[in-house]
Formats: C-alpha cells, sequence, structure tokens
C-alpha cells in the first residue's frame, strides 16, 4: 500500500515540546518507526508550517497514493481549507494527534478537520501513527 503522511505546524519540534502531551521521539523517530513496523508498504512522508502546501499535498494524494494520515497539528482547529480538502478527495485518510485532545486546552475541543476524515486517533503518541497505518490497511 502507498500511504502518504502529511504532518502540520510544530511537529518538526517534537522531542522538544511536552513529552508527557507529545511524547520524547522526534518526528524522524517517528517516521523510522513507521518504515521499520511496515516494511511491506511504500510511505512518503511531508511536513510543513504551511497551511496552503497542505492543502496542494491533500489534493495531489490521490493520484499517488492508496491512504492519507494527516496529523495537522494546531490546523485542526482552525483550517476549513484543510478540512474542504480532506472531504474532496476519495482515498481512506486517519487523522492522528499525538496528545489526548479531550483533556486538552477548551479550544482544542473544537476539531474542524476531523469531521472529513474516516476516522481519528488521539493520545497514544506515536503509536497512533502505528495504529493509523493498521487501520488504514483496514479499510482500503
Amino acid at each position: 500500500m502507498k500511504i502518504l503522511i502529511i504532518n502540520g505546524p510544530n511537529l518538526n519540534l517534537l522531542g522538544k515540546r511536552d513529552s508527557n502531551q507529545y511524547g520524547s521521539l522526534t518526528l524522524t523517530d517517528i517516521e523510522n518507526l513507521i518504515l521499520k513496523e511496515y516494511v511491506n508498504d511504500e510511505f512518503s512522508f511531508f511536513k510543513s508550517n504551511i497551511e496552503g502546501d497542505i492543502v496542494n499535498q491533500i489534493q495531489n494524494a490521490p493520484q499517488k497514493f492508496d491512504g492519507l494520515i494527516i496529523n495537522p497539528g494546531g490546523y485542526t482547529h482552525t483550517s476549513v481549507a484543510i478540512k474542504d480538502a480532506l472531504e474532496i478527495i476519495e482515498i481512506p485518510k486517519i487523522e492522528v494527534h499525538l496528545s489526548n485532545l479531550s483533556k486538552r486546552e477548551e479550544y482544542r475541543q473544537t476539531q474542524i478537520t476531523t469531521q472529513s476524515t474516516d476516522g481519528y486517533i488521539s493520545g497514544f503518541k506515536e503509536n497512533g501513527y502505528l495504529a493509523a497505518v493498521y487501520l488504514l490497511k483496514k479499510l482500503k
């Protein structure tokens, strides 16, 4: 299976952020964990702090990939553009959040982008990505 994994703003700072919320691994560590766990699948990783670049990746995903995993970071609470792009594409898509959003600040309770995915995983740190790959394979 060919899977695109998109990570949004500030996820390049993993390893420096609050490890209680986000775990202690860097984004590169998480990518390597996925590659080690799922050796028979093909992955492309994209990271950007820029909303429009994320939208472009989502829009182009169906031509190249069988499924999409996205951690939009803080954009999950604010981005109608990312939500709309996710809604339009017709490949399986799962949203992942390292922290447990239901235990976070009130403003994090609004999840705009999540509404346009097949489901989301929140609170399992790096294991959320592994679970998302497993579930994408079940959806395909």
